[in-house]
Order: structure tokens, then sequence, then C-alpha cells
């Protein structure tokens, strides 16, 4: 679909106000004539009070990300049979609320992010096997009226933090063979922000080269997600880190925005807003947040959630780091600077080593070096 915008009309705005209506965004259209089919100031309003709620790009626009984000929102648990479908997965906010009641009842559905894979099909199926139904791995009415009868009085906590955090401890604090994708943003005909031919594309994957080699090193498997002359989209993506079986996803970007002015550093995980969380994703932004604005003084524009397809689609925690605002003179200047994309790589790799650590053996920020990462891997091989 093209991207609908404020002054545009016809039966595709019509749609979307309709959804917009039935959501309690925006009042029905009414006896005015014309006005159901226009795209006016209230209804980017609303779409801008839509994207916020859902961690979307808050821009007033109605590209393919909105669009789908509105049509899941429809969507209720029990309104409609759920499966397992390989070549097109159902979404919707139906199959995050059966994610987020089977993880409350004890069964691993994965990360609450409305999309019905193999995980969520895999903890239907045993809680239909333990409730005594059908076991076809179908959410019908029968199994919606158990899980509704079944759902627990008491809400709250962190099911999916618990079993991310187990996993990582099995996996222990050596950094010796985890598998992490590192993603250059953008690539190929796409080059990303471009500013007095400095281009964000050719800056991250420069980055990405000198990220790569200082995984290998301490014995990390490091994958790039892309070729210096490709621009997969970012399903894509998460389903290369999938087929993969990575630990963790890094998506290196920078910035730009309409004002100099603006610049800094800032990271973003999977977050719906409304609490549905990658508890690690969260964990592993702050850390890179942290070791970076330490290292580099870049400005601290903070950690946030969002539902961009990268950070929803891949099954291991990922993180997206914005680096500095190749608009603004002083990041360009800083990211143009080999030594700084050196500064950055080596505060990545470190901010790593603090996930897998878990609080153990840790130094203050900012004063863990790759040589003490190096020795500590000696250390633990020995």
């Amino acid at each position: 679909m093209r991207v609908l915008r404020r002054g545009d009309g016809g039966p595709a705005v019509a749609e979307v106000r309709s959804t917009l209506a039935a959501l309690g965004l925006v009042p029905p259209a009414g006896g005015v004539a014309g006005a159901a089919d226009q795209f006016d100031l209230a209804m980017e309003q609303a779409i801008r009070a839509f994207q916020q709620q859902r961690g979307l790009i808050t821009d007033g626009l109605i590209g393919p990300a909105t669009y789908r984000a509105l049509r899941d929102a429809t969507y209720q648990l029990g309104g409609r049979p759920l499966a397992y479908l390989v070549s097109a997965p159902i979404t919707g906010d139906d199959v995050a609320t059966l994610q987020e009641r089977l993880l409350e009842l004890g069964y691993d559905a994965g990360r609450p992010n409305g999309v019905f894979g193999a995980q969520t099909e895999a903890a239907l199926r045993n809680f239909q096997r333990d409730y005594g139904l059908t076991v076809d791995g179908i959410c019908g009415p029968e199994t919606v009226r158990a899980l509704r009868q079944l759902s627990p009085r008491a809400r709250g906590g962190r099911p999916v933090l618990l079993r991310e955090q187990e996993r990582v401890r099995r996996s222990g604090p050596r950094l010796t063979g985890k598998r992490i994708v590192i993603d250059p943003g953008h690539g190929g005909a796409d080059t990303g922000v471009s500013v007095d031919g400095v281009n964000e594309s050719d800056l991250m994957w420069d980055l990405a080269r000198r990220l790569e080699g200082r995984m290998v090193a301490t014995g990390m498997e490091a994958l790039l997600s892309r070729g210096q002359d490709q621009c997969p989209d970012e399903s894509t993506r998460a389903q290369f880190a999938n087929e993969a079986g990575a630990d963790l996803v890094l998506s290196l970007h920078s910035d730009a925005n309409r004002s100099p002015l603006a610049q800094g550093l800032a990271g973003f995980h999977f977050g719906t807003g409304s609490g549905s969380t990658s508890t690690l994703g969260e964990a592993m932004a702050g850390l890179i947040q942290r070791e970076l604005t330490k290292r580099t003084g870049l400005r601290d524009c903070g950690t946030h959630p969002k539902t961009w397809e990268l950070l929803r689609l891949t099954r291991c925690p990922a993180v997206r780091v914005e680096i500095g605002y190749l608009t603004n003179h002083d990041d360009r200047v800083r990211l143009t600077d080999p030594a700084f994309r050196d500064v950055v790589a080596e505060g990545i790799v470190v901010a790593v080593k603090r996930l897998f650590l878990l609080g153990e053996n840790d130094q203050p920020t900012g004063s863990f070096t790759f040589a003490d990462v190096l020795a500590h891997e000696l250390a633990k091989a020995e």
C-alpha cells in the first residue's frame, strides 16, 4: 500500500478512519459529507497517539508498519481460530493475549510479540495435553474457554525474564561460542542518512567490521546480516538471525533530525509499552547505552521499547543502537573518525561481556577494557 498522510483521501483513508473509530481513537465520521474519507488533522493526531502506544515511529503517517499494527489491534482472543501457519504466520493482539495467558500459566510461549510461531504452537499443545483437550495446536472456542477458566486471579511478574536469565546463566559467562548477529543498517542503494557525502550505511558497515573482528578475537561467532552492497528488509534480517540460532542481535544505525542541534546516543529493544518486553534486550540496551555514553561523551538519549520488525520478530534478544546524529556537526565529525569507531566497537564488546556475566566479577562502567575481556576469556579457558 502507498503511504497515507494528512491531506489524502479515498477508500483507504476511510478504512483506516473506521479502524481508528472502532479502537476509540477518533469519533465516528457521522453525517459530515466527505469526512469519512479525508485524512485531516484529527486523524493525524490519532495516528500519532496510536503509534506512540504501539512502540512505532510517531510520524503521523500510515505506512506498512502502522497499517499492520492497526489491523492487529482489531483482533480479540476468541474472535478467530489461531494456528501456526509456516508460510504466513498469523499476527494480532489476540495472538499476544494467547501468549501472555500461556506464559502466566507456566507454558513457555516465548516472547509475547503477537506472532503465532512454532514456540507458541508447542506451548499451546502442551496446555491442551495437560487440560485434556484435543491436542491440535489450534486455539479454537474450546481452548479459549479453557484458557479463560484457568486464567490466574493474580497477574503480574515477568515470567519471560526468569526464562531468559536462566538461558544466559546456563550458557555461562564465557564469550567463546556465543553467536552474535551484527546488523549494519541500510546498505546497497539505500544509504540511510546522508549528509555532506557521509553515508550512514558506509559508516555502519565499517563499524560492523571493526566489531566483528573484536568479537572473533574473544571467541564469539560473529555473523553479518548483510553484504556491503545488500539491503535486506527487517523481516529478512530477523529471519537470518533466527535461522542462525543467534544468541543476540546488534543493529547499528545513526540518526537524523530536522534540527541540527539534535545529537546523542539512543538504544531500542522490543517492548509494546504496555508491559510486554524483551527483558534481556532491555538489559543489553541499557548496558550498551551506559558503556558508550561513558566512553564517548555522546549525549545520553536513553533506551526505549519499540515494536520494529527486527526487534519484534527475532527469537533472541535484539538491540538497535542509534549512534549519534549525522545531521549534527559534532556527532558527524566523531563518527567519521576511525579511532572513534574503534572506541564504540570496544564499548559494545564490553557491554556484551557484562550481559553474560550477569553482574558477577563486574567492574565500574567505562573501566572494563577490551584487554580485560580477552584476559577473562583466557583465564576461563585454563
